[in-house]
């Protein structure tokens, strides 16, 4: 039983390590961005978003490569680090739901099937785990309508 329990730990330890690490530092100046749309823009459904980056580059998840991460984009919610789960989704990585897309083949675009009124919208680059850098790289907030 001792042996299991050692192994276990071992085991869990392993796992845990990529969330328990340091935050992957991001270059000073990096920014991401949302190159086809910007804020109070009225658009039409399917929405085409396509997704622009400076200063990093873009890697896969589970890619371990400094200065490059994968896409992320959250919709209607409280902007990165704000509103219930800010602070572990900064700590911890962002969670996979339909206020959080993850883009983690490396995907610069996206079209969203979003219903019609309004929306907002935030861009945020995640590291090799989904966890955001440290600074965090993200969009300003942006609201569009969908008509």
């Amino acid at each position: 039983m001792k042996t299991f329990l050692i192994s276990a730990v071992t085991a869990l330890a392993f796992v845990a390590t990529p969330v328990l690490a340091e935050r992957m530092a991001a270059p000073e100046g990096a920014e991401v961005y949302f190159v086809n749309i910007e804020d109070g823009a009225i658009v039409s459904a399917p929405v085409k978003v396509v997704f622009g980056l400076s200063g990093m580059g873009v890697a896969p998840a589970g890619t371990e490569k400094e200065n490059t991460g994968h896409h992320h984009i959250l919709i209607n919610r409280a902007p990165l680090g704000e509103g219930p789960d800010g602070a572990e989704e900064l700590e911890y990585g962002l969670p996979a739901d339909d206020n959080h897309v993850h883009f983690g083949g490396g995907q610069t675009e996206v079209t969203l099937d979003l219903a019609p009124g309004q929306h907002t919208l935030q861009l945020v680059l995640g590291d090799m785990n989904h966890v955001p850098h440290d600074p965090p790289v993200v969009s300003d907030v942006i609201t569009i309508t969908v008509e």
